[in-house]
């Protein structure tokens, strides 16, 4: 279950342990889009409850984010049905450095989403934490902006083709179009 490398201890927590783990991915709304249907209710792990990322966390040597690692990971993963994850610990003094984990995260008909969170202790807040979601529409970016993020105002470009939302405190979203589709990249620092 657990590999270690040279410079990354990195941790693979099996689909089994996050299957009663939920979901939340880079919308804004509180009513899912089509194309992200709610989840099924399979008596959801309670919000407080601490997850198997934080508990793999804590046996690794990270404490001093234990309760922002537990509340990150909770949100990013409400409602879902399985999943995984892979943690990357530094191999030497892991309470004092960055910590990040990267999750997939299983969408009700649908591609899976992918969720990436970074954890630093000895911040102003006690711990600094930001995440980014990763989604596939299968619509035009505007029809993902509009339906999806119309709370949101576009403030330009990144550069060529991948429009900036932004107006929530903390938060942009990024679309990049894909095919026919579009991707959403969802970006907060959490305050």
């Amino acid at each position: 279950m657990f590999k270690k490398s040279n410079s990354i201890t990195a941790f693979v927590i099996s689909a089994y342990l996050l299957s009663s783990l939920p979901m939340a991915v880079a919308q804004e709304k509180t009513a899912p889009p089509p194309a992200l249907p709610a989840p099924a209710q399979s008596a959801p792990r309670p919000v407080s409850a601490v997850n198997p990322i934080t508990e793999a966390a804590v046996k690794s040597g990270v404490l001093a984010c234990t309760s922002r690692i537990n509340q990150v990971s909770n949100f990013l993963l409400d409602g879902s049905q399985g999943g995984g994850a892979t943690m990357f610990t530094p191999p030497v003094d892991p309470d004092r450095r960055l910590f990040s984990v990267s999750m997939e995260v299983p969408v009700t008909n649908g591609p899976s989403a992918y969720a990436s969170a970074s954890f630093a202790p000895n911040q102003a807040n006690g711990c600094g934490a930001m995440y980014e979601t990763i989604v596939y529409w299968p619509e035009p970016c505007d029809a993902v902006a509009e339906k999806n993020f119309s709370d949101l105002k576009r403030s330009g470009a990144l550069s060529k083709t991948i429009a900036v939302l932004g107006g929530a405190p903390a938060t942009t979203i990024f679309l990049m179009p894909a095919g026919a589709g579009c991707v959403s990249i969802k970006k907060e620092v959490v305050q």
